[in-house]
């Protein structure tokens, strides 16, 4: 597909109005430091992803074991416990992700030089903040 045809990528509310302002054609340079279609990640820190893995199965784990207390009626106080575990157990992987994100993605956005580069991977990374790591 054309460049100036790609539809936008689904991104942050500030980063898609200023996507949304821009003409069609410089549109593709700043839709992500990351390359390809879909977006993939500049580079990934293979440690990270390691234990990114291995938490998602843990996780995965800890789901089973939640739908098993919940079909055994287990006491509800027990359940909400384990949910909040799983919640922080997401959050740690989301917080491995953001690092992956920082030290690649949005450090070769704002190394580009291209100040529209630049202020759109400051308008993601500030969406991801406030919408997700709090």
């Amino acid at each position: 597909m054309p460049a100036n045809k790609r539809p936008l990528l689904k991104t942050g509310t500030a980063h898609r109005a200023m996507l949304e302002r821009m003409p069609r054609e410089n549109r593709a340079s700043v839709l992500c430091a990351c390359d390809g279609e879909p977006r993939k990640a500049v580079a990934v820190d293979p440690q990270i992803k390691d234990a990114n893995r291995k938490r998602l199965r843990r996780i995965e784990g800890q789901i089973r074991g939640l739908q098993k207390m919940v079909e055994e009626d287990r006491y509800c106080a027990d359940i909400i416990t384990q949910v909040a575990s799983v919640q922080e157990a997401l959050r740690g992987v989301a917080r491995n992700l953001m690092r992956n994100h920082l030290h690649h993605c949005a450090a070769k956005a704002l190394r580009s030089g291209k100040p529209q580069e630049t202020e759109a991977m400051y308008d993601e990374l500030l969406d991801l903040i406030y919408a997700h790591l709090r």
